[in-house]
């Protein structure tokens, strides 16, 4: 491919792996790129300079602008881990302590409808103008609330570059008061016409479903739900009324980071000899103090939240554990959920323990000596996670949710007679179901043939981005003609 047929995106995020990340957004942000690439698409990623952030390499910039809400403001390109990132240096915005939502007291920064606004006013100054350096996109890729606003400032603005949205989770919506209308920027009569108003407040996302050309969400499944009202949180109207304008393209993982033959942080196994699992399974243990798991040792890396229905696991912990099950679990979040899980710990120590807090590369070790990764979500826009167990020969014990549903394939008679089956899916997202679906999982860890099937199936799966990334291309090129 020539220089000359390579077309230029913006994606706009407010996460990105290798710089940051608090969710899946980080893993897509990053991985797009590279999955991009060989259809001609050259993207550049642009996100807050965030205080903290680790980027190395020489910092050049590109565009500057002396009141970006509130302040001074530059971008900077560099490269980074193999992606052309662009960082906007606002630090009146982004110089502070805590994460990229929220303070150290864990509550959200009260000027975020500022701080993420001035993100995609800035992308869509990029677009209009162009960067100093002579890259200008011809059309630009916006990512969940954060970046929702992107194709508003487009359309206001009258920038003729089309724009596409991804909802990665509709649960969050950028929702502010109208009194921040003249604030960020946007015009009077936007709220008025209903493109902004959202029951007489802002809605950042609902503007950027009705004003960006096209609109994705993460999983065929979840753009289905959320027509729903138990899924759309309010929204499916609004995208409804979207139609055929709205699609859903299923997330990748990066395989050349997740692959358990070639991972430099596990002992390294393929799909055609599983002797390494024992291994790492008992590197594992050492990693949780766990001793005494007879049974299946299942995994959670998951933020803890009532979403992701970890509050279900405290209630069926007891049986599992009577069946030989282990658990070791990493994540963060809610506190009685945490103080749940602990008191489970405490009355199973070397056979439930817990981590809290962000390990980059414990998932990976987890993944790798799991017999199974647990992912009971009430709802789940894709999911990363239930792929990484995928790969790395972790048996997926799902509910029957957006890109879960998308991914597993539920041991059934029939899929365990045709060898595909790949994991356990239930259907009634509580205690019960989730109990049961923990039971079928003992049943079938003790037939050890049966079980190595369903690790080998789910290791032969496609969870690359190869697929979606055509899908993408194709949705570009349709729309920056």
């Amino acid at each position: 491919m020539t220089i000359s047929a390579v077309r230029r995106v913006l994606s706009v995020a407010s996460e990105c792996v290798p710089l940051i990340k608090t969710g899946g957004l980080a893993d897509v942000a990053g991985a797009l790129p590279a999955a991009l690439a060989p259809h001609g698409w050259q993207m550049r990623v642009l996100m807050p300079a965030y205080a903290g952030i680790s980027a190395k390499g020489t910092r050049t910039p590109v565009w500057q602008n002396d009141n970006v809400f509130g302040g001074p403001a530059r971008v900077v390109a560099l490269r980074q881990a193999g992606l052309d990132m662009l960082l906007l240096e606002a630090p009146h915005l982004y110089d502070r302590r805590g994460g990229p939502y929220a303070g150290t007291d864990g509550h959200d920064h009260p000027d975020n409808p500022e701080r993420f606004a001035a993100l995609c006013w800035v992308a869509a100054e990029i677009a209009r103008d162009g960067l100093s350096d002579g890259w200008r996109p011809e059309l630009v890729h916006a990512h969940d609330w954060q970046g929702a606003l992107v194709p508003a400032y487009l359309t206001y603005g009258n920038v003729p570059v089309p724009s596409v949205l991804t909802i990665h989770n509709v649960a969050f919506q950028g929702v502010t008061g109208r009194d921040r209308l003249g604030a960020l920027r946007l015009p009077e009569g936007a709220f008025n016409d209903g493109s902004l108003e959202y029951y007489g407040q802002i809605s950042a996302l609902k503007a950027g479903i009705l004003l960006a050309d096209r609109v994705t969400t993460v999983s065929p499944t979840y753009a289905r739900e959320l027509l729903r009202a138990e899924f759309g949180m309010g929204l499916q109207g609004v995208i409804a009324a979207r139609g055929a304008a709205m699609q859903g393209i299923l997330n990748g993982i990066d395989e050349r980071v997740w692959n358990p033959e070639t991972d430099p942080g596990i002992l390294p196994f393929s799909v055609r000899t599983l002797k390494a699992k024992a291994a790492n399974r008992e590197r594992l243990k050492g990693d949780f103090g766990l001793t005494d798991v007879p049974g299946p040792l299942a995994v959670v890396v998951s933020r803890m939240s009532w979403q992701k229905g970890l509050d279900l696991l405290p209630e069926v912990l007891d049986g599992f554990v009577a069946r030989g099950g282990g658990l070791a679990l990493l994540g963060a979040g809610d506190a009685d959920i945490a103080a749940a899980l602990s008191g489970v710990a405490a009355r199973y120590p070397g056979r439930v323990a817990l981590r809290t807090g962000y390990d980059e590369a414990l998932p990976h070790r987890m993944f790798a000596g799991g017999d199974a990764v647990l992912v009971p979500s009430r709802f789940e826009p894709c999911g990363l996670t239930q792929m990484y167990g995928l790969r790395y020969g972790a048996v997926p014990v799902v509910s029957a949710v957006g890109g879960l549903a998308d991914t597993v394939i539920h041991a059934n008679k029939a899929a365990l007679d045709a060898g595909c089956a790949t994991g356990i899916v239930f259907t009634q997202v509580d205690a019960l179901g989730l109990a049961q679906a923990l039971d079928q999982l003992c049943d079938l860890h003790a037939q050890p043939g049966v079980y190595r099937a369903m690790q080998r199936a789910g290791m032969k799966q496609d969870m690359g981005w190869r697929r979606s990334a055509a899908a993408y291309a194709r949705l570009y090129e349709d729309i920056a003609r």
